[in-house]
């Protein structure tokens, strides 16, 4: 008779573990979608009214490169009303190098700089985010071997 609470108590705990409150939110398993990008250099679109191009200060190796985006209206001329993040990361260790979601600075000639740290051969991602006015735009992500 002495245990039938330390029973009860065991039981309450047990069915807590198993059977979380029904008021916890259910986990969001939505999955971001990025476009695959075309290799550096060449135009990509954001929308209908502007395009995009990328690539590196030099070719990418282990250690800091500078990625280098540019954005420009359909007519060509340059755009600095993004604002563009990036994140790296290797897809086979998806989280061990990422560097998180950053934002690019913008330099003086309206270019978008962010430097990425590559700190092992392997497969590597970067991923890119254009927001304007709050808002995403467009997501798109390069894929390459170091």
């Amino acid at each position: 008779m002495k245990s039938l609470p330390y029973v009860v108590l065991l039981a309450l705990v047990l069915g807590t573990l198993a059977f979380p409150p029904r008021n916890c939110p259910a986990s969001d398993s939505t999955q971001i979608v990025y476009q695959p990008l075309p290799k550096p250099g060449e135009k990509v679109l954001i929308d209908s009214d502007h395009y995009f191009t990328y690539g590196f200060d030099k070719p990418p190796k282990i250690g800091v490169v500078i990625m280098r985006v540019e954005v420009f209206a359909r007519d060509g001329q340059q755009d600095t009303s993004f604002i563009v993040r990036g994140d790296a990361d290797m897809p086979s260790m998806r989280g061990a190098h990422s560097t998180g979601d950053k934002d690019f600075s913008l330099s003086a000639k309206g270019v978008y700089l962010l430097p990425v740290r590559l700190v092992m051969p392997g497969d590597w991602e970067i991923r890119l985010t254009f927001l304007k006015k709050g808002e995403v735009i467009f997501r798109g992500a390069y894929l390459f071997d170091l």
